[in-house]
């Protein structure tokens, strides 16, 4: 009898125990053969990307060279392919490595748990785009 009532105890403990928080990876990779439609630029570049589920911050680290950004921004809802307006803008040095963060909403959580975020940057001569990657878990 001890044993059942130490069990439903332990039962009971595990099934109101919060969810643990994740952090999960993703990353882009950029280039102007992503772009849509595809630029001819020189440029290369990744993002290494972190959310973590818990707070919904969304924390970046682009790298990219043969580039002179302008702007760069995380765009969405859309499908590699496709193209979407911005979700998210990058703010402050736009100087290799670019780090910063944000708070996602939960559509923007979804969009990025979805695919259908991409990552871009914009140059004075491709205004719509010079590079760009789609957001996809990293492995």
């Amino acid at each position: 009898m001890k044993f059942v009532a130490i069990a439903a105890i332990a039962l009971g403990a595990i099934a109101v125990a919060p969810a643990q928080a994740a952090v999960v990876k993703y990353k882009a990779d950029l280039s102007g053969a992503n772009e849509v439609p595809p630029t001819k630029s020189k440029g290369t570049g990744t993002v290494a990307i972190s959310y973590d589920d818990a707070t919904h911050k969304l924390s970046w680290v682009v790298t990219y060279k043969d580039l002179k950004p302008l702007m760069a921004h995380f765009h969405g809802p859309a499908a590699a392919g496709a193209n979407a307006g911005v979700e998210i803008p990058l703010k402050g040095s736009l100087a290799s490595p670019v780090k910063g963060s944000a708070t996602l909403t939960a559509d923007e959580a979804k969009q990025l748990s979805g695919g259908m975020l991409y990552f871009n940057m914009h140059t004075a001569h491709n205004k719509g785009g010079a590079i760009r990657g789609q957001v996809v878990p990293a492995m």
